[in-house]
Order: structure tokens, then sequence, then C-alpha cells
């Protein structure tokens, strides 16, 4: 048996979480530009809101209806999600995490009678531990987990918790449950089954076989042999992306060139831990930094896509690229928005080097997982708040040593050289002038300090 364990309007819960007040008032979430609804509160679904709309459209309807709205969160999400995926670990021999907010449990070891109120329960203690409200669907099969899950939601009665654990109770919720909504079927196949009359989960359950196949091919047999009870889909997690990206719409113009620096640094280690924890490696980087678009008389862009030597997701690796082509392309204007994307994304695998590759990359892999566990399981050590700083630091370092290694054959890395030793000069006079980090005292060792035993 599984059961689907999904966060309640997710986006949503983890805002009022900060803002208790909000409860049982209509709250919106906005994609990280302010541009579209991306996550809708009970309440905010019951005023008509649709997900996806642009947020201008509603802009004045919410306003009128008392609708709170917030920018994307999106490090604080991915914070909570680990630790709720953390406790639904300790309750599981196995668990798949599906997406930020929805991980399936196998619970074969816990005894049929118990396994509703067990779950209750863990809803319960992942309420009182981090704040953000579940519901667990359970079934022999993950869509009919996902169906399930979606009647927890609805229905008060549940208590949080649905099970379809017989024929008849399958058959009442696939009666029930719009085709439309069921797990995996897109726009395309959604379209196919209107045409063919099936409006229900269950009429398309009570079709042959060879017709599911025939009107989905593969997928549709697939998701016909869930809905029948007969597991066949063993592995839940979506496909990998292929391009990671973090954007952002500032709430005023920049035009400091170490604050544009310091923020492309935070979205790719952003981007490079997603890159990290799907297992893959990037081939090429982009960043830019636009104006704003309704500025027409002083209007200018950055943007640059560097085709990256060897694939990577060392984060100090791919800042070091960035950072030469950023300081290069630098002019000053009144930037509005900046952003970075990875593509060309490949399977984790040990990466091809090149014949004069001057990076020890086992020993930068290794520190990396090293930082990467600390961080883990040290949400706010010193190392969160360092990364911009030091991956900074080494990739100046990084370009001193291209400049040292020709300025004898090349005279314009003369002055490259020089560029650097008054950036890292600038780096020092201002990590002197900011405050101390506060240290946790079970670690005290610095990013900084790793990363020079690393140098």
């Amino acid at each position: 048996m599984f059961a689907l364990c999904d966060c309640n309007n997710f986006f949503v819960s983890c805002e009022r979480l900060f803002h208790p007040d909000l409860e049982g008032k209509p709250v919106i979430v906005l994609s990280n530009n302010d541009g579209c609804v991306v996550a809708r509160s009970n309440e905010a679904k019951a005023l008509g809101i649709k997900m996806g709309v642009p947020f201008y459209q509603i802009r004045t309807f919410a306003a009128q209806n008392g609708v709170t709205a917030f920018s994307s969160n999106l490090n604080l999400y991915a914070d909570l999600s680990q630790r709720v995926m953390s406790l639904l670990a300790q309750h599981t021999p196995t668990l798949e995490q599906y997406s930020i907010d929805e991980a399936y449990l196998h619970i074969d070891h816990i005894p049929d009678l118990q396994r509703k109120p067990y779950l209750e329960q863990l809803a319960q203690h992942i309420r009182k531990c981090v704040g953000i409200p579940v519901s667990f669907g359970i079934a022999p099969t993950k869509t009919l987990a996902k169906v399930a899950t979606r009647y927890a939601k609805r229905y008060p009665a549940y208590h949080g918790v649905c099970t379809i654990d017989s024929e008849d109770k399958r058959i009442k919720a696939l009666r029930n449950f719009p085709v439309a909504d069921v797990w995996g079927f897109g726009a395309k196949a959604q379209a196919k089954l209107a045409a063919a009359g099936i409006t229900t989960a269950l009429d398309f359950a009570d079709r042959p076989a060879v017709f599911a196949q025939n009107l989905l091919n593969k997928s549709g047999l697939l998701t016909w042999r869930e809905l029948n009870g007969t597991p066949s889909i063993v592995n839940a997690k979506r496909d990998q992306k292929q391009s990671i990206s973090q954007t952002r719409t500032f709430p005023h113009p920049v035009s400091d060139i170490h604050t544009v620096e310091r923020l492309l640094l935070q979205f790719l280690s952003h981007c490079a831990l997603q890159l990290r924890r799907q297992h893959s490696l990037c081939s090429s980087l982009t960043f830019f930094a636009h104006t704003s678009r309704f500025n027409e008389q002083d209007m200018f862009a950055i943007s640059q896509t560097i085709s990256l030597p060897v694939p990577t997701a060392i984060t100090a690796e791919l800042a070091t690229h960035m950072l030469r082509a950023f300081r290069t392309a630098w002019q000053t204007y009144p930037y509005k928005r900046a952003g970075v994307i990875l593509s060309d994304i490949t399977p984790d695998a040990t990466p091809q080097t090149l014949l004069f590759d001057d990076r020890q990359r086992d020993r930068d892999i290794r520190l990396q997982q090293t930082i990467d566990r600390i961080n883990a399981h040290f949400p706010t050590s010193p190392l969160q708040s360092a990364t911009a700083t030091s991956c900074e630091a080494q990739s100046t370092r990084s370009l001193q040593r291209e400049a040292t290694n020709v300025r004898d054959s090349e005279p314009f890395t003369r002055s490259h050289l020089r560029e650097a030793n008054n950036v890292s000069e600038a780096n020092n006079l201002r990590e002197q002038s900011e405050p101390d980090i506060p240290r946790t005292p079970s670690y005290t060792t610095s990013f900084a300090s790793l990363l020079a035993l690393k140098a």
C-alpha cells in the first residue's frame, strides 16, 4: 500500500506560518517576478481566482475582496519542504519525494486497521513540529493514492486521511472524480478523452485495456492499470529538468556592480543546488540583467551565454565563469531585473576533463558534497549566509591565478590581474566592515575557511 502525503496549499501555508493572522482569509502567492498566481488558499479559490492568472488582471479585484498577495520565497519553501520530508522519512522504510510538497510513503509495515489513525497522528505531528497542514491518501497504487488525497483535502469528515482499500471504495471514488484531474493526463490527453465521451475516471477505467492503449499509448495503459488497482508506476519522480533558472524583479532599480553581482551569485547558488539534487551537470550558463521595460529612454540589458569547457555542478566553478564574463560586460545602469539559467543538462557522471584542466575536480566535488550535507543538517549555519561572498572570493582567486599564469605572454592580462587584486582588496574591506555572522554553537567553521583550505 502507498500513502501519498500532500501539503495543503503549500506555498500559502508557508506564508501563513509567519502571518498567522491570515488564517481563514484569502491569500495568494505570485511567481517570483510577481507575474502570475501560483498558489491559492481555499478562501481565494472560493472567490474564483484561477491558477496562473496574471496578477495585474485581478489586482483591483484582490484589493476589493481583501486578498493578500505574496511574492514567491523559494528558499523558505524549500527549507520547510525539507523539514516535512525529514519527518516523513522517519515513519517509512521507503520515501519517494515527487515534488516540493508531495511524497509517497510505503506503509505495508503498518497493519491495515492502524493505517488511518497512524497517519492522522503523523499529520498532527507535522503540523505541530513544522506548522504545515498535510493530507494523506491511502491506496494500492500511486494514481489511486492521488485520487484519495484529493478527497482527503476536500472533505473535513476524512480528518485529513482518505483510504481506498476496497473495490466498492474504488468505484465510488472514481465515479465522482473528473477524468481531467487524473494524475498524468495533460491537455492533449484530456482533449482525446473528451472527444471519446469520457468525463469521469470511472468511465476511463471501465473501458477495455486495448482502448486505453490505442487512445493514449503506453502511458494511458499504465494509468488505466493503476486506476483498476494494479501497481504499474514504479518511479513517481518527475522527469529531469532540461533547464534550471532563477530570476527576480527588484523592488527598486540597482546600479551598483557589487550588489548586482551578489544577487546573481545567490541565484546561481540556488540553481546549482537544484542541479546537484537531481544528480545532473550543466554545460551552459546564461546570466542577464536589464533595466525596466517601461523606461524606453534608458533601456539597456546585459545578457551572455557561456559554454562551459567541462560539464559541472560545482557552485564555485560556475561562479568563476559567470563573474569573469559579468565584469567584462558590466555597464552602470539602473537594473530592474536579473537572473541565471543553467542549461544543456546531462545526467551526473564522471565528467570528461580537459588535457590541461588544472582544477582538482575530485576534491572540488567532495568539498561541495560536504558543504551540501552541512547545509542540509544546519539550515541556519554560517555556510548558508556566506555562500555568495565565498564564491565571489574564490572566483576572484581563480581570475588572479589565470592572469598570473599568462602575464608574461599577454600584456592585457597585467591589467586583468590588477583588476582582480583591486576587487579582492575591496572585498576584504567590505567583509571587515560587515557585522559578524552569529555562529551556531555546534558548528563554527565558515564556508570561506573551507575554501581557503582547498585553495
